[in-house]
């Protein structure tokens, strides 16, 4: 009896765990802190937000999902996820049938049209995955029970619910994914609300069902980030020496002036003297390393994800979607 009681508790514990995940959390002192912040600040109605807090639930699913990206996979094992045949292909696709409202986000933008179909081949395979998440519940669970980054999502649930009330949306039927990117091209609330356009002018701003709106999306996006139009993205380097890893930092920025290169034994074919300076990149095969330069076009990538594997699979998604493309013969 004595040996059971403790596990009898342990369960009881497990099972109370399991239950708090889908209890309510509106009575939490930090969740009625929100509320009153949404009032004061935004001038919400509490009976209103209550509602919506009290048909909210977390999800210990989410927080397992954001605490194993991919983007800590090494080089060699990210890249097989996104460089497929089949994205290749649906990529060839989707831009065929989108491909008037491309070119016009490129005129517009100045951002190719590969490089749009990539982002969104990457985001959402094209529309087919655009998460099954209610976005109030990722967007609460990792505001209040995700410590590391609880200041992030309590400001993107803050634009989140300014979002739907503008967009005049139901917070609670809005579905994305686990981090609470929406939509075709898996936009955050914040960058819905700056970013985000009514691209074919019939007066709704509407990623999630119209790919016109997110295409034109993506190519202010990118606008807006800076991207420059025929400009170099990145460059294949060779090294010849462990030099180059006084070089390699975990910021993205470009910050190597190109007549520094030599210093650190690192060169290259042709080096386009367009951006004055450079990304030095190193990516992990499975046996040693291959080496980039990023110039500032790939520094704009990265701002739609962190990431310097999720901008180097987009550059290259983008090129064999562009090359599919134009080996096929136009029906």
């Amino acid at each position: 009896m004595f040996r059971i009681k403790p596990l009898f508790s342990l369960l009881s514990i497990l099972i109370f765990v399991n239950q708090t995940t889908l209890a309510t959390i509106v009575d939490r002192p930090e969740v009625q802190e929100f509320i009153n912040e949404m009032h004061v600040e935004h001038n919400f109605n509490v009976d209103e937000l209550t509602r919506i807090f009290d048909k909210t639930r977390l999800s210990k699913s989410i927080v397992e999902a954001i605490s194993r990206p991919a983007e800590a996979k090494p080089w060699y094992k990210y890249r097989p996820i996104f460089l497929t045949e089949d994205r290749i292909k649906l990529g060839v696709k989707f831009l065929r049938k989108n491909e008037q409202t491309l070119l016009q986000a490129e005129k517009a933008y100045g951002v190719p049209i590969e490089i749009i179909v990539a982002i969104i081949g990457v985001e959402t395979r094209y529309g087919k995955h655009a998460g099954k998440y209610k976005v109030i519940n990722s967007l609460s669970t990792l505001a209040f029970n995700y410590p590391k980054r609880s200041k992030f999502f309590r400001s993107e649930l803050k634009e989140f619910l300014i979002m739907t009330r503008e967009q005049k949306m139901d917070p609670l039927s809005v579905k994305g994914s686990y981090a609470g990117a929406m939509g075709i091209p898996q936009f955050i609330s914040s960058s819905f609300r700056h970013y985000a356009v009514d691209f074919d002018e019939d007066g709704k701003i509407d990623i999630w069902d119209n790919p016109v709106d997110a295409i034109g999306s993506v190519g202010n996006y990118f606008k807006q980030h800076g991207w420059q139009a025929d400009k170099t993205i990145v460059t294949p380097a060779r090294v010849v020496s462990d030099k180059y890893l006084a070089v390699l930092t975990k910021g993205l920025e470009p910050h190597i002036r190109l007549s520094e290169l030599a210093e650190f034994d690192i060169s290259a074919d042709q080096i386009p003297d367009d951006n004055p300076e450079i990304k030095f990149l190193e990516y992990q095969l499975e046996n040693g390393s291959e080496f980039w330069l990023g110039h500032d076009n790939f520094y704009v990538i990265t701002r739609y994800n962190h990431s310097a594997l999720y901008a180097m699979a987009v550059f290259q998604l983008s090129k064999e979607i562009r090359a599919a493309n134009n080996a096929k013969d136009r029906p």
